[in-house]
């Protein structure tokens, strides 16, 4: 076995030729000397015929490329593959039920956990949390090179002849489908039928127990770390999970409803074409009683341009038509409006102003406005105090007045002349 650093060194030194032959290695899972020696010639110097043979020769002795038993055939390392492919997006479309089995693995560890957490046992709770950060790991990595393996289905099932037949043609996309996001689909649900979202929802709850015990227990802040980073891996994985389901169930479930629509209209032209080679295009075309009549290619071309019946019935109507009576109610007398309770208010401010100062505001609106109503009395009361026209000064006595349907009790305000900041300024010296 060589030494990881040489394998390293030879796969830096000959990436183009490892790369097209993981690439290859979905179709070849060995490769004969010749194979090899042509494809490793296609990115060396020409010049040099003996070269070739000695990068063959450095390959194999790096490990990179691994004779076959009982046979003279090479493959490469599976180790290498697996990271070619996981650098180059090259995955291979996994099994659903290697997930479900790490989402089961989960659950177990999780349950050592918690054990851990109950039995105040640390040894347990730093094992099942390394377990849980490693399933985590898996669990993502495989997400993500299903979802590429399954983006790659999609392209090359679009890129395909279009006049291979659709069966063959979206075959692995069907295969996909039913075999692998159907039952991750299933295994997302966040309802009672699924298992990943309970399982890592469970193990968040867990390992927050777990740094709140270690909390409590005095212990390192780099332990209660490595459970806070493990917990922050499960909600991203929560995430990844969510986003991957429904982005492989968006790009191959078209891909599936086409196929299946094909099917039905490729099944139901094929029938017909049977009917008519046995019985006739006539026999077949002719529509039968209570359906409608199937459409055909002949064009019926009109010479004359002619109105259509509903137009006629129009055009007749409209020769028929007769205006109606309508009869107009009679005027109604209406009734002079009541401005007794009118006030002309910028007259009314006008006159306020003449009048100051004033002791009583209330009683001055009521002696020269003496048909306003009560609410239009107080409300006019209420705005004139407010007004920046005079300076207004609640009184600390206390007084009533009497109005048309009510008595009033309230402090009156006194209205003043606004002094001037300058008259103020001349007084002061």
């Amino acid at each position: 076995m060589a030494s990881p650093k040489s394998l390293i060194f030879q796969l830096h030194r000959h990436w183009e030729v490892i790369e097209l032959l993981c690439r290859q290695s979905r179709e070849l899972p060995a490769f004969e000397q010749s194979h090899l020696l042509a494809v490793i010639e296609r990115f060396t110097n020409a010049e040099d015929p003996t070269e070739p043979a000695a990068i063959l020769r450095s390959l194999c002795a790096a490990d990179l490329l691994q004779p076959l038993s009982r046979s003279d055939y090479l493959q490469i390392n599976p180790l290498v593959l697996d990271f070619v492919r996981g650098l180059t997006r090259e995955h291979e479309l996994g099994l659903s039920a290697v997930l479900k089995a790490r989402v089961e693995a989960v659950r177990e560890a999780t349950a050592t956990l918690a054990e851990g957490i109950d039995e105040q046992d640390m040894d347990k709770v730093r094992t099942g949390a390394a377990r849980l950060s490693d399933l985590f790991r898996q669990i993502a990595r495989q997400l993500d090179a299903d979802r590429h393996a399954i983006l790659e289905l999609a392209e090359k099932a679009k890129a395909s002849d279009a006049a291979m037949p659709i069966a063959r043609r979206y075959r692995a996309v069907l295969d996909a489908y039913d075999q692998y996001v159907e039952p991750m689909n299933e295994m997302m649900d966040s309802g009672l039928g699924g298992t990943f979202y309970p399982h890592l929802k469970l193990a968040v709850q867990n390992l927050d127990r777990a740094e709140e015990a270690l909390a409590i227990r005095g212990a390192l802040y780099t332990q209660r770390l490595q459970l806070r980073q493990v917990a922050q891996q499960a909600k991203e994985l929560r995430r990844l999970g969510r986003l991957v389901a429904l982005q492989c169930s968006d790009t191959l479930l078209p891909l599936r409803e086409e196929a299946r629509q094909h099917n039905v209209l490729s099944s139901a032209i094929g029938d017909l074409l049977g009917q008519v080679r046995k019985r006739g295009l006539k026999a077949v075309l002719r529509s039968a009683p209570g359906r409608p009549k199937l459409p055909g290619w002949q064009r019926e071309r009109r010479t004359l341009v002619h109105l259509g019946d509903e137009i006629r019935t129009l055009m007749a109507d409209a020769m028929r038509f007769e205006p109606r009576v309508q009869t107009f109610p009679e005027p109604v007398e209406s009734s002079p409006a009541d401005l007794s309770d009118w006030v002309d208010e910028p007259r009314l401010k006008q006159a306020l102003a003449q009048a100051l100062p004033l002791d009583n505001l209330l009683l001055w609106i009521q002696q020269n406005y003496p048909q306003l109503k009560d609410a239009t009395l107080l409300r006019l009361y209420d705005e004139l105090v407010r007004e920046s026209g005079w300076d207004a000064t609640l009184t600390p006595d206390q007084t009533r007045t009497p109005l048309k349907a009510v008595q009033v009790v309230y402090h009156p305000h006194r209205l003043d002349p606004v002094v001037k900041e300058e008259t103020r300024d001349d007084s002061s010296h």
